[in-house]
């Protein structure tokens, strides 16, 4: 499920980091910042300790002469919204951006407003972007667990030479006997069946 606006956002309290040269657009989102409630920061190319990046709560990126290596984290993969500044529609910056997991934008030269909406958009944007890794990462999860039991019951089904009902059935009783998840029971038989060069089972009951 993805995450719905059933609120008006609040952003008070929040710290935003603007990597951005000193510049008219950012002393117009200083002024936003203070307007909303938001400590802002800003910084070029990067902070002098990077790592601090993960402090804050938002980051307003410039897209027209960002680059990789001002962050700490592998493109795409920012532990906070995005917001990128964006004033030249090079297609090569353009795709940069994108690369970097943008979850909203504010075109150049910013005024006195956008920012809120930016924030709102931004903030969704990322809540969506986390929830659907997170949904993934559980689903290759349990493919995962899928599949190491599938190979414990067809290991067994060569071990005893029975069905694959038996073996399964076989499978569960151990996992039972030795009180752990069928899982970690399926990767037992299954690491026991490569260390022995897959001609004994180990630890089966």
């Amino acid at each position: 499920m993805t995450p719905s606006l059933a609120y008006t956002p609040n952003f008070v309290g929040w710290r935003a980091l603007i990597l951005h040269r000193p510049h008219q657009n950012v002393d117009a989102l200083m002024t936003q910042c203070a307007r909303i409630g938001i400590t802002a920061e800003q910084a070029w190319p990067t902070l002098e300790d990077a790592q601090a990046m993960y402090d804050f709560d938002v980051l307003l990126i410039d897209a027209d002469m960002g680059y990789d290596e001002q962050f700490p984290w592998a493109p795409g993969l920012a532990p906070m919204p995005i917001i990128a500044l964006i004033g030249s529609e090079a297609p090569g910056r353009i795709a940069w951006t994108i690369g970097q997991g943008a979850d909203a934008q504010l075109l150049k030269p910013i005024g006195s407003a956008g920012l809120y909406s930016a924030l709102v958009v931004a903030s969704q944007g990322y809540l969506r972007r986390t929830s659907q890794t997170k949904e993934i990462a559980r689903l290759k999860d349990q493919l995962a667990k899928r599949q190491i039991v599938a190979e414990a019951t067809a290991i067994l089904m060569l071990k005893r030479n029975c069905d694959a009902e038996a073996a399964y059935n076989q499978l569960r009783k151990t996992a039972m006997t030795e009180r752990r998840s069928i899982e970690k029971a399926a990767a037992a038989i299954v690491a026991g069946f490569n260390t022995d060069g897959r001609k004994n089972v180990t630890n089966v009951r």
